[in-house]
């Protein structure tokens, strides 16, 4: 049965004769009508709820051109919608596992006085977490991070220079112990409380986007007698891990921090 095409302004019409002469007229602005757009010939098919599906052999090139834009705009549309959502779900579970991480962090340092009463398993316990939030890191420039702005107080460490596990237990620091940095002057402080309240000043020197030299230059004696003194202590330091709360770092002799974040509005002395 052929088929006659009529267009107006507003609308596209089918005509197509039936046995008893008479014309059935399909509108495409109704709803019950559809129209497909093909390149071969065949007859129009009736569906089983009396809709006419038309293949028409079109001669003009642009209304192909016109459809395959349509469908490659949503494709794009789609698949960009499921990137972001991919993204988006990505973001959320790698939040999920670092929130796991340090809260097991947290846990294992508390019993532990600062590193002081860690057993080599506990030691080695706290290291296989804090590898794997370092593995998780999103700060890849931390030198670069205002994040890493303002006073950290030390939570725990291996460092027996801080801990002095030999010493009696009144002569080592048992006050909470600092230590501040500013990324945009290049200066850090470490801050001792009770008993001793020492502090010490130096200028950091990047290396990398992560490790810096640390070189002391002040000191301040029971937080009464200043000391001048230029090179004197020496090492490096290395930002592991870093967020708005917490800090992982390592240094040059193998030594591990970590570190929260208490007040970051602080300013080292230059």
């Amino acid at each position: 049965m052929a088929g006659i095409v009529s267009s107006s302004s507003s609308c596209l019409k089918i005509h197509y004769p039936s046995s008893s002469s008479a014309e059935e007229v399909f509108d495409s602005r109704r709803p019950s009508s559809r129209l497909t757009l093909l390149s071969s010939d065949s007859p129009p098919t009736t569906h089983s709820r009396g809709v006419f599906t038309s293949t028409i052999k079109l001669k003009d090139s642009s209304l192909y051109a016109a459809s395959d834009s349509w469908k490659w705009r949503t494709q794009v549309s789609s698949s960009s919608s499921k990137e972001g959502s991919s993204s988006s779900s990505s973001t959320r579970r790698q939040d999920v596992v670092i929130n796991l991480l340090k809260s097991q962090l947290y846990d294992a340092i508390a019993p532990l006085d600062r590193g002081v009463e860690a057993t080599p398993q506990e030691q080695q316990r706290v290291d296989e977490i804090a590898r794997k939030l370092e593995a998780v890191n999103a700060e890849k420039e931390p030198l670069k991070s205002t994040l890493l702005n303002g006073k950290w107080e030390l939570l725990y460490t291996t460092s027996q220079s801080i801990l002095k596990k030999k010493w009696p237990k009144l002569l080592r620091p048992n006050g909470k112990i600092y230590q501040a940095i500013n990324v945009d002057t290049l200066r850090a402080q470490n801050l001792e409380t009770w008993p001793f309240f020492n502090q010490a000043t130096a200028n950091l020197v990047p290396l990398n986007e992560k490790r810096v030299a640390v070189n002391f230059d002040f000191f301040k004696i029971a937080g009464l007698i200043p000391i001048e003194s230029p090179g004197s202590g020496r090492g490096q330091l290395e930002i592991t891990y870093l967020d708005e709360e917490l800090r992982i770092s390592r240094g040059d002799m193998g030594n591990l921090f970590i570190l929260k974040m208490v007040d970051p509005s602080y300013k080292v002395p230059l």
